[in-house]
């Protein structure tokens, strides 16, 4: 859960963002291990929106040489920035996992739109599950070779690479997204894997009480599990023909979108806002 306060001061710095580069945010979440639960309690909020300027923004000459991200720099513990709506929906033709993640966030700060509603309906003709085991793997790679090889690791880095893992188990199985709680990607675990499982939730209970978990020996089984799932090919998924109809329907979500601004300048809050509920903003 998110601290009503620091809920509030996010839902201000939107406003903030909204009113410097005259925007409408779309659709506002939590990223990173907060979204994943497996936050410490001194964890940064990573907040993450897409949001759209009015339509006549888009028919320009320059568009391509326009700035198409808000970014702000890090003071505090809330890290805040955004995509521009195009920018995020030609991501999500290229199965962006960011994107794909941002829109399966548990967490939500602000949603007037139907952006992330109509995204998840399109999600299963756009994603890619070769794009997606091969993000996953190169993630749980790079974070490994680079954090856990060494007598002394950096113990909250196997989150870093569990998650990865078990979220590429998951789009092998189903060829779809896999869903970001890490948790529900715990199901990935088979019964022949119960000692992983059992190392795992001794991991994740330090880390939710303990501000930073710090250097500690390599956990064998861990190392074992993570050196035998990596050095193993998976079993290639059919590569995904992109028909127009993506296309389509990504150039339908985007005017749907660009349309809503204009004919709805003060939105409905979502349910899933929090403080949001009682007015756009606080």
């Amino acid at each position: 859960m998110i601290d009503e306060e620091i809920k509030k001061d996010i839902l201000g710095r939107l406003r903030k963002a909204e009113e410097e580069h005259n925007v409408r945010v779309l659709l506002a979440i939590e990223s990173g291990s907060r979204a994943w639960g497996f936050a410490s309690p001194n964890s940064d909020y990573d907040v993450r929106f897409i949001y759209s300027h009015e339509p006549q923004w888009y028919q320009a000459v320059d568009l391509e040489e326009r700035r198409d991200v808000i970014e702000y720099p890090i003071t505090d513990e809330i890290d805040i920035n955004g995509w521009d709506v195009r920018k995020a929906l030609r991501l999500f033709w290229k199965s962006n996992p960011a994107f794909i993640e941002w829109i399966q966030s548990p967490i939500t700060y602000l949603e007037p739109s139907r952006l992330r509603s109509e995204a998840i309906n399109i999600l299963p003709i756009i994603y890619s599950p070769e794009k997606g085991i091969y993000h996953y793997r190169s993630m749980a790679k790079t974070n490994y070779r680079g954090y856990l090889r060494e007598e002394m690791v950096p113990l909250k880095k196997y989150f870093y690479v569990l998650r990865p893992i078990l979220a590429a188990r998951w789009v092998q199985k189903y060829k779809t997204a896999a869903p970001i709680e890490f948790e529900t990607l715990l199901d990935m675990l088979d019964e022949s894997e119960e000692n992983v499982l059992s190392e795992i939730r001794i991991l994740l209970e330090k880390k939710r009480v303990t501000p930073e978990l710090g250097l500690s020996p390599a956990v064998s089984v861990l190392n074992n599990f993570i050196e035998a799932e990596l050095g193993s090919d998976p079993e290639r998924v059919p590569k995904k023909s992109y028909a127009a109809i993506v296309t389509d329907e990504l150039n339908r979500l985007f005017h749907s979108v660009l349309a809503e601004s204009t004919a709805n300048n003060t939105p409905q809050p979502t349910p899933n806002g929090g403080a949001a509920e009682l007015s756009r903003y606080v």
